[in-house]
C-alpha cells in the first residue's frame, strides 16, 4: 500500500474545490453575521461524556473514540458540533435571553453515513438559544432558505415533520411507550408488516395503536397530508399541538415548496419540536437538516428552548457548478526594487499576481494569467495578453 493512499471514505480537497469551499464560507459566515449570529469556535476534541452529553445513540454510534495521555480519560472527535455550541451557550455564556451563535469546522464520523458520503464533513451551521416560540424555528427556516439562496442553490424542497405527533401515539399506550426505539425504527423505514406484527408479537402493544402508526407511516407528501393526518390520527392533545405546530410554519413561507412525513423521525430523542430537510436536485439526500432540540442543554445544567441547523459545505459545493477561473497578472521574478514595489502595489489593491520562479513556466488550474506586468521604457506596467 503506497504512503499516499487515505482511508477508506476519507479524500483530499484539491485547489478548486478548497477555493469554491473557502468562498462558500466566508459568504455564509457574512450572511449569519448579518442577522445577529456570534461566531464560535469548539475544540475539535473533548471528553466523551460532553460530547455526547443529551444526543442519543445515533451520535455515540458515528463518534471516533480515543484515550487521552494526560488524564487517562476517553476523549471523543466531534462527529457533530451541536452538543458543542449548546455545552457554550449553557455552560460558558450563561447569558438570560436569547443568544445566536454560528459555527464551522470540521467533524468526523466514525463510519460514512452511505456509501456516496464523506467521514469527514466541513459543518457549518447555525442555532438561536433561549426563546420557544414559534418565531425562532421560523427564523432558522428562513435563514436555511437564504443560505441556499446565496450558495446558488435553485428550488430547494422543504421537508416538515414533528416527532410529538409519533410520540403522543406512543406515549399513550405503556406497552408501545416501552418499544419506543424499536417502533420509531420501524416508522423510519415505513416498514408498516413490522409495525403489524407488534400485535402478535407478546409486547401487549394495543390495536388501535398499531393501526394509528401503520397509517402515521403513510403519513407524507404536500400540503395535502396536514388535512389527512387530522383526519386519520387519534385526537391526541399532543397529536393536535404537534400538527398546528408543522401547519404555523407552513404558512409563515409562502412560495416554498413544502411536504411533510410525519414518519421521518430522526434523533427521537433529542428533537423536541418541528425538524426540517431541504432536498435540491444535484444532491442524492438532504443538503440542510435541523430543528427544535429543546432538552438538550439539560445535560449541561441549564436548560434552554434551542432550534437551528447544519450542512456540510464540502457535500454542498460538490453539487455547485465548478467555480470560475480568476483573472491573474503574471509577473516575472526579480528583486529590482521598482519591480517590487509594483508587484506589491497590484497585491494591495486586490490583484492576483503570480511570479514565474527561474526556469520554470506557470502551470496553475486556478488562475487565468490575461495580464502581464513587463517593463516598458524603464516602467513597470501592465498590458493584457
Amino acid at each position: 500500500m503506497g504512503n499516499w493512499l487515505l482511508p477508506e471514505s476519507l479524500a483530499d480537497v484539491l485547489p478548486a474545490e478548497a477555493r469554491r469551499i473557502e468562498e462558500l464560507r466566508r459568504k455564509l459566515l457574512d450572511l449569519y453575521r448579518s442577522y445577529g449570529f456570534e461566531l464560535v469556535a469548539p475544540p475539535l476534541v473533548e471528553y466523551i461524556d460532553s460530547l455526547l452529553s443529551g444526543t442519543g445513540s445515533d451520535l455515540d454510534l458515528r463518534t471516533c473514540k480515543l484515550v487521552d495521555q494526560l488524564s487517562g480519560r476517553t476523549l471523543g472527535v466531534r462527529a457533530d458540533m451541536t452538543p458543542q455550541v449548546t455545552r457554550i451557550d449553557a455552560h460558558l455564556l450563561n447569558r438570560a435571553g436569547v443568544t445566536r451563535l454560528c459555527y464551522c469546522g470540521n467533524v468526523l464520523h466514525a463510519r460514512p453515513a452511505d456509501l456516496l458520503s464523506s467521514r469527514e464533513l466541513l459543518q457549518i451551521g447555525a442555532e438561536i438559544y433561549g426563546h420557544a416560540g414559534f418565531e425562532a424555528d421560523l427564523e432558522i427556516i428562513s435563514l436555511v432558505l437564504e443560505t441556499l439562496a446565496t450558495a446558488g442553490v435553485n428550488q430547494p424542497r422543504l421537508a416538515l415533520c414533528h416527532p410529538g405527533v409519533a410520540r403522543a401515539v406512543i406515549d399513550a399506550d405503556p406497552a408501545a411507550s416501552a418499544r419506543a426505539k424499536d417502533i420509531i425504527l420501524l416508522l423510519r423505514e415505513k416498514d408498516v408488516p413490522g409495525l403489524a406484527a407488534l400485535v402478535e408479537d407478546g409486547s401487549g402493544v394495543r390495536a388501535d395503536t398499531v393501526a394509528a402508526l401503520k397509517c402515521l407511516a403513510g403519513l407524507y407528501g404536500g400540503p395535502e397530508t396536514m388535512a389527512q393526518a387530522r383526519s386519520e390520527l387519534p385526537s391526541l392533545p399532543g397529536v393536535t399541538a404537534a400538527l398546528d405546530a408543522l401547519q404555523k410554519i407552513m404558512d409563515a413561507i409562502p412560495g416554498v415548496e413544502c411536504g411533510v412525513d410525519l414518519a421521518d423521525i430522526g434523533g427521537y430523542g433529542y428533537h423536541s419540536g418541528v425538524t426540517f430537510a431541504l432536498y435540491a436536485e444535484g444532491w442524492h439526500d438532504a443538503l440542510v437538516s435541523g430543528g427544535r432540540y429543546d432538552d438538550v442543554s439539560r445535560a449541561f445544567g441549564r436548560a434552554r428552548p434551542a432550534t437551528g441547523f447544519s450542512l456540510d459545505l464540502r457535500k454542498l459545493a460538490r453539487g455547485l457548478p465548478p467555480a470560475d477561473r480568476a483573472r491573474a497578472v503574471r509577473a516575472p521574478w526579480g528583486q529590482d526594487p521598482a519591480l517590487v514595489a509594483a508587484v506589491r502595489q497590484l497585491r494591495h489593491s486586490g490583484e492576483i499576481v503570480v511570479q514565474v520562479l527561474p526556469g520554470h513556466e506557470q502551470s496553475q488550474d486556478e488562475f487565468i494569467c490575461d495580464r502581464e506586468l513587463t517593463l516598458q521604457d524603464g516602467n513597470w506596467v501592465v498590458r493584457t495578453l
